[in-house]
């Protein structure tokens, strides 16, 4: 995402603050903003009606927006209308403040009107290009850039800036395509239920340690897939959360919901790695060999802690946290479980993951000082970054009792969304090794019954509602069968 990291360093700056830029001006001058409808404290917009917030958008002759404001704006704004809306709307305000230049003595200063109009979009094709896949969105598009073409048909400038746009929008909508038919034509690990009551695999069958026996190694190609992974989430698609909740409070649909793909192909590969985790425990017939990929899988998980890989580690702490893992309490008590013990504590829920939070700060900050590559990566866990979104929207109202949009809860969804993408923006520092990343993404996993069917075989029930579940769980598949 080359281009988009250019982007969003130059939109939002270091800080994503809304503070009032100096120079940027303010559109009508003043604290209220054009309409008398915008609400600023402390010189920073905290609210105001949705159309003074459209046309706070739209620059003039002597205005142009903050570009922290373009990116929050066009960000939210997806909540309350479609892009190809709000894109006729900005067209509607363009029409008038052109009118108006025409008829008065300012009708001079068209060209430079244009050219700013044409920047503004050039602005949102570049940030939020998949805006435009939609025909209406183009079709608006493409009505505004005609009518800002004719104020400028002496030399031509505006006309080449807009053909410069169109074209590397056309560029980024195809790559953005191919990406999504990639992804969709990728499949998850195929499940291996496992042969009924004997699921353990032919001693010569490879396992991970036959693979990579180096944890570092192993974490570092985590890392590579996950990057590779989060890479083709986009600022809408997070957003989407929460068009996405409000459509279902309102029991409505809003928006194309086929968007959160991206989403849900992530949040299965934290699932499939998990499984993958507890497969590769389970499916070991010695328990000294389990024992050895026990503590193998903690290291793991230390070393990408260590990374900043944090969703690859609380994938890991899962996957042995798990049911069937988790009971082979004899496989567990030749383990050496202090290393595991400070894993989870980085993961304890309590106090909601304060821990895990002034780790992610730690290493936040180790970001933003970084003189290397491998001192940028920050991965958070990526089930809890959605949870954050999700409750500062639900804790939050859209709307203030005025009838003003709330910005102020905008600025800080942005702000999150913004130091989210910067993370994964990072480019991967470590050597790729595409025979330890097919092994982890094409490895088959054990369905929960296969998982339990084999945890019982290690290591048999030890109280009566084990020796019930195992007892149903035999039935069941002997019937299947």
């Amino acid at each position: 995402m080359p281009q988009t990291s250019v982007v969003f360093s130059s939109i939002l700056g270091p800080s994503c603050s809304g503070q009032v830029q100096p120079g940027m001006g303010e559109r009508g001058g003043g604290s209220g903003g054009g309409s008398g409808d915008l609400i600023f404290q402390d010189g920073r917009l905290i609210s105001g009606s949705l159309e003074a917030l459209m046309e706070h958008l739209v620059p003039t002759v002597d205005y142009y927006p903050d570009r922290t404001y373009i990116f929050t704006f066009l960000l939210s704004s997806r909540v309350f209308m479609p892009p190809h809306d709000l894109l006729a709307r900005v067209g509607q305000i363009c029409v008038e403040q052109k009118q108006q230049l025409e008829a008065g003595p300012e009708k001079a200063k068209l060209k430079s009107f244009s050219a700013k109009i044409v920047q503004l979009l050039k602005e949102w094709t570049e940030a939020f290009p998949y805006d435009f896949q939609d025909e209406k969105a183009m079709a608006e598009l493409k009505a505004i850039t005609h009518r800002v073409t004719q104020c400028d048909e002496e030399n031509g400038t505006v006309k080449k800036a807009i053909a410069q746009m169109t074209q590397s929008l056309l560029l980024s909508l195809a790559a953005r395509s191919q990406l999504q038919e990639l992804r969709e034509k990728l499949r998850p690990p195929a499940v291996d239920k496992g042969p009924i009551l004997k699921t353990k695999p032919p001693a010569a069958q490879k396992d991970i340690l036959g693979v990579c026996c180096d944890p570092l190694v192993l974490a570092q190609q985590l890392t590579h897939i996950e990057l590779d992974r989060v890479s083709s989430i986009y600022p809408e698609d997070l957003m989407q959360i929460v068009s996405h909740m409000d459509s279902l409070d309102n029991h409505r649909c809003r928006g194309d919901l086929t968007k959160t793909y991206s989403l849900e192909a992530y949040d299965n590969w934290f699932n499939c790695l998990s499984m993958l985790v507890a497969t590769e425990v389970c499916r070991v017939v010695k328990k000294k060999h389990r024992t050895r990929m026990l503590e193998f899988f903690i290291d793991v998980a230390r070393e990408c802690f260590n990374i900043g890989n944090f969703n690859s580690m609380m994938a890991i702490i899962s996957g042995m946290n798990l049911s069937p893992v988790a009971r082979l309490k004899k496989t567990w008590s030749k383990v050496k479980t202090a290393k595991f013990d400070v894993l989870e504590h980085h993961m304890d829920p309590s106090s909601n993951f304060c821990n895990y939070r002034t780790a992610l700060q730690g290493a936040t900050q180790r970001s933003q000082m970084a003189n290397s590559s491998r001192e940028k990566i920050v991965i958070p866990v990526f089930n809890l970054f959605v949870k954050d979104i999700y409750f500062l929207h639900k804790i939050h109202t859209n709307h203030l009792p005025n009838g003003h949009i709330n910005f102020k809860k905008f600025w800080e969804i942005s702000r999150q969304i913004h130091e989210f993408m910067t993370w994964t923006q990072v480019e991967c520092p470590f050597e790729k090794d595409k025979k330890i990343q097919s092994y982890l993404l094409t490895a088959p996993i054990y369905s929960e019954e296969a998982l339990f069917v084999a945890s019982f075989e290690s290591e048999g029930p030890e109280n009566h509602m084990e020796k019930d579940s195992w007892k149903t769980l035999r039935t069941t598949l002997l019937n299947r069968a």
